[in-house]
């Protein structure tokens, strides 16, 4: 069954929601749709406190190590890690209380061409089991490319079949933001969440574009429960008038019963 799976969006060290697709490096054209008074530690208890499993911390650039050790020594071991993971650090975040950890951009050179290598030390380093591989696209004529560097470079790597089965022996799950309408609210990409049911082996993350509650059941419907979703702007904690925080740990228990901490 479809499980929400809740989010900590870290920029210079403060819990915020953006538009992710308009983070430059040079912050023109940055759209922030949310900054919390609330502390990481503050998120990570409060998904501990209700069993919500799963969760992912996203550091978005720098400055935000301190506020991503403190969310997960709040819950840990139940919350993954990403943002700039590398074979340097990815072992010290599992040991910092991560579950996993979450790569996209160390995997490709700096054209965007997948570094098959890379991915083979990042395994040596933590095991595949705590490996989860961040495949968030574009979308394009001919289907969806990975976009990776913040999402302002396009890779060589395709979202298909064949990419998701021949790299599920490689990682625990897969995280996939429809990058063409993340952080908008404005519907899900239910073509995306279709060709995710049908192509991945392996537990699979949707994230993009929810806006309320009968998104989170489009999508388990959708995908026969097979993909699993994370919520950012439209949910009432971080400041969206969409979506009740509550209402997403009852769809957990309503459709799966309490998780397991």
């Amino acid at each position: 069954m479809t499980r929400f799976r809740p989010c900590i969006d870290l920029h210079e060290g403060r819990v915020k929601q953006i538009v992710g697709s308009s983070l430059a490096d040079d912050g023109s054209g940055l759209r922030t749709n949310f900054i919390s008074e609330h502390g990481s530690e503050w998120f990570g208890a409060m998904y501990r406190q209700d069993i919500l499993t799963g969760g992912h911390v996203i550091m978005l650039g720098r400055g935000n190590e301190a506020a991503a050790r403190a969310a997960l020594a709040s819950y840990p071991g139940g919350l993954q890690i990403g943002g700039g993971i590398t074979t340097s650090n990815a072992a010290e975040w599992i040991e910092a209380g991560a579950s996993h950890v979450i790569v996209t951009s160390f995997l490709f050179d700096q054209e965007g061409c997948f570094q098959t290598e890379r991915l083979n030390q990042l395994i040596a380093r933590v095991g595949r089991e705590k490996l989860v591989i961040d495949l968030s696209c574009k979308r394009t004529s001919d289907g969806w490319v990975v976009a990776m560097n913040r999402w302002q470079t396009i890779t060589d790597l395709t979202v298909d079949q064949a990419t998701l089965n021949e790299l599920a022996s490689s990682c625990g799950e897969f995280l996939v933001h429809a990058v063409d309408v993340e952080g908008k609210c404005e519907g899900v990409d239910l073509d995306l969440v279709n060709a995710l049911a049908a192509w991945s082996p392996i537990p699979v993350t949707y994230a993009g574009g929810v806006r309320n509650i009968d998104d989170l059941r489009q999508i388990d419907a959708a995908s026969l429960g097979k993909v699993d979703v994370t919520v950012g702007s439209a949910l009432d904690i971080f400041g969206g008038s969409g979506l009740r925080y509550q209402d997403c740990v009852a769809f957990n228990r309503r459709t799966s019963g309490p998780q397991a901490s």
